[in-house]
């Protein structure tokens, strides 16, 4: 593995003490949890795969954080990751997932029908609408951890899989690597192609190895459903279209997604999931549904109003620029999403997007009219 000590057998030759790694400077949950008496514990354990507590940690200890943004800091190489090494996992998860214990249930609910409304965002605020999640295939490593043979097989069953799917399906596999110049500006002009990456935390998770090698991208034909092959998942799934009709992404996200599992279960694979954490994903932050309900929407008033922060928090949802994580609004426009992955359905936090998105536009409206919001502001969720 070209990244961290990870792999070095010699290193059981020092002391715990000698080999735990220096957390001082550090903010991410996986810093707050490991204590050196844990990291003496688990420290020789491994997989059946063979990923080690070194190999879960890297990323949280290469990158120490931002002072005002939490990372999570370790990410999972196997589906058993989770269980070997739950002493860590659990409580991150824990911290990260406000208050999901090791005892919870998930549930899943891919059924679009039991979204109420959803079909109505006013389009003169919403500009577009998505809903993605992740799915990792069982009996395979995790991006951090597979190999270049396993990393193929992810890809030729994927392209197999998706190759059968029909009607407003039916699309197109793009190899990274076999890209032409032509279409890959295409890709890139429809916000569809995802490049090398470049964060230093996926990096360091490994996750970038053998870059494009086995990496891809599916569309459907209308480029309104898309598959992302070998990223930081086995599978990135994404439904979305221009406007405010979250009801009908949703609805083919959830088609897509349910074909898309029939279709690996006819080939002898499933998806990993357990009644615990859900769909099993590599970064912690992803259990449960995996899933990013968002909507870019016009606000340039309320974003400006002292409780805009506060607002968001009681509706459960989170704001990034519409350029991704970490990147700022431009002219009022923010990629607006839930803030929760694990302990609600697929429905409930698609649900919370639609009735907070109503809401803020309701606000922004006010706002524009010159009058007060004070009395719209929500309980918390």
């Amino acid at each position: 593995m070209p990244f961290g000590n990870t792999h070095n057998k010699l290193k059981m030759k020092y002391s715990a003490e000698q080999e735990y790694p220096d957390l001082s400077q550090h903010n991410n949950h996986m810093a707050k949890v490991l204590t050196a008496e844990m990291y003496a514990n688990l420290r020789d354990k491994e997989t059946p795969s063979g990923f080690t507590l070194d190999d879960v940690i890297q990323t949280g200890v290469d990158n120490p954080g931002h002072p005002f943004i939490m990372t999570v800091g370790c990410v999972a190489g196997d589906e058993e990751t989770y269980e070997v090494f739950k002493d860590l996992m659990d409580p991150v998860i824990e911290d990260r997932h406000g208050g999901y214990k090791p005892s919870d249930k998930h549930k899943t609910d891919l059924n679009s029908e039991n979204l109420q409304g959803g079909d109505d965002l006013d389009p003169n605020y919403v500009l577009s609408s998505r809903v993605r999640t992740g799915r990792s295939i069982r009996g395979f490593c995790l991006p951090p951890h597979c190999s270049r043979g396993e990393r193929r097989a992810i890809e030729n069953l994927s392209i197999e899989s998706l190759d059968i799917l029909d009607g407003d399906l039916k699309g197109k596999y793009y190899a990274l690597k076999n890209m032409t110049d032509e279409e890959q500006q295409q890709l890139i002009d429809d916000h569809f192609l995802f490049d090398k990456p470049v964060s230093p935390l996926l990096l360091a998770s490994g996750m970038a190895r053998d870059w494009p090698d086995g990496r891809g991208i599916w569309h459907n034909d209308n480029k309104t459903f898309l598959v992302w092959v070998n990223e930081e998942d086995h599978l990135r799934v994404i439904s979305m279209q221009k406007g405010g009709n979250m009801r009908e992404v949703f609805t083919r996200f959830c088609t897509g997604l349910t074909k898309i599992e029939a279709l690996f279960k006819e080939r002898g694979h499933e998806f990993m999931w357990n009644e615990h954490l859900g769909y099993v994903l590599t970064c912690p932050s992803n259990l449960g549904t995996g899933l990013r309900a968002g909507v870019h929407v016009k606000l340039p008033n309320l974003s400006k109003h002292e409780k805009f922060g506060e607002i968001l928090k009681r509706l459960r949802l989170q704001k990034r620029g519409t350029g991704g994580v970490d990147t700022a609004a431009v002219g009022g426009v923010f990629d607006i999403s839930n803030a929760d992955r694990l302990g609600f359905s697929e429905v409930e936090l698609v649900q919370m997007v639609v009735d907070g998105i109503n809401l803020l536009v309701d606000m922004e409206k006010r706002l524009e009219a010159g009058e007060s919001i004070d009395d719209m502001v929500p309980e918390q969720k």
